[in-house]
């Protein structure tokens, strides 16, 4: 199967907004919503607008995902309790399609080389020193998956230490063992239930599910035209198959989608919404700072311009200092954080 190359671009203004693809009507060959105990958003009530569904396609360790966090942030708190919101583990470094490289070392400077290249676009942090490209994201997605089971904040605060093990520390939580320590000290979790979870059979094949749905991408995302250093085009796998770039958001009701793939401004999802369900969203004003970090507990640049308002930092936030720009932590979570323990 032929995938249409991504091609190279600057990035869409923010104000303007690249044009969404078109809005297709719901099809047998979507992937069927599957609710994730404590995992998402609540449903509409039933006088409320037409259900929305909105599908993250991502991996823990992939930075097109990192870099789009303001824009999620934003998105997911201008529609609590309004939409169910779920993730779905792509994997985007297989063990299983993907060969040892032959040269670790030069694998590991040309892709500490990709991800400066992608920070110049979002601006994100990255680490000051990347140890080696991943050899898994199986073990990062298993236990994000796993955490679920033990509450929406608490599946949040583990996504955002696995993601903050490559582009914060530059250790990748690419093994089981790196992935438990990455997340130990959150905050109301329990490690040991983790652990458990992570190694179990129905956590992997949750896990397994997600992956096979990646590679089922919807017909619009073969051909994907827009001025954006990653559009979204879908992406042959080393295996063969066909899977959505990361990160891509489906959005859904039961008549009709809509797709926007790649790396997009926060315009290009919110038109996604109000052309699915108009007047479902509702635009959140800007946290006080301090409530800002006790809500999200760890913020980075680009996060906390969008999503609050007044003197920044907050006194008691913690910093850490990356090679491109700050993440602030709340104290709390500093505490064990492994960027701080080390």
């Amino acid at each position: 199967m032929t995938v249409t190359p991504e091609p190279e671009g600057p990035p869409t203004p923010a104000s303007e907004g690249p044009p969404l693809l078109e809005v297709a009507p719901a099809s047998e060959g979507l992937p069927s919503p599957e609710a994730t105990p404590d995992s998402a958003e609540a449903t509409l009530a039933s006088d409320g607008p037409p259900p929305l569904e909105v599908v993250e396609y991502t991996d823990p360790l992939c930075p097109w995902a990192w870099g789009s966090e303001p824009a999620f942030r934003r998105l997911r708190a201008a529609l609590p309790g309004r939409v169910h919101w779920r993730r779905a583990y792509a994997i985007l470094f297989d063990d299983d399609e993907d060969d040892p490289p032959p040269d670790p070392a030069a694998e590991t400077s040309w892709y500490a080389s990709h991800l400066a290249e992608i920070g110049t676009h979002t601006l994100a942090p990255r680490a000051h020193r990347l140890t080696r490209v991943a050899a898994s994201s199986w073990p990062s997605s298993l236990v994000a998956r796993a955490a679920e089971a033990q509450g929406p904040e608490i599946a949040e605060r583990v996504l955002r230490r696995l993601r903050e093990s490559v582009f914060v520390l530059g250790e990748p939580a690419d093994t089981e063992a790196l992935a438990l320590r990455s997340v130990r000290g959150v905050p109301g979790l329990d490690p040991d239930r983790l652990a458990r979870d992570a190694a179990s059979a129905d956590v992997r094949e949750s896990v397994r599910a997600d992956r096979a749905e990646a590679r089922r991408p919807v017909p619009e995302v073969f051909s994907v035209h827009e001025e954006s250093p990653h559009p979204g085009a879908a992406k042959e796998t080393p295996g063969g198959d066909v899977r959505y770039a990361l990160p891509t958001l489906l959005f859904r009701t039961p008549a009709a989608y809509r797709v926007v793939p790649g790396w997009r401004p926060y315009e290009a999802y919110a038109a996604a919404v109000d052309a699915l369900s108009p007047g479902l969203r509702r635009e959140a004003a800007p946290l006080a700072p301090a409530m800002a970090l006790e809500r999200y507990r760890s913020l980075t640049g680009p996060e906390r311009l969008v999503l609050t308002q007044g003197a920044w930092p907050p006194p008691h936030a913690v910093r850490v200092d990356t090679a491109q720009g700050p993440v602030w932590l709340h104290p709390d979570d500093a505490q064990h954080h492994p960027a701080v323990r080390e």
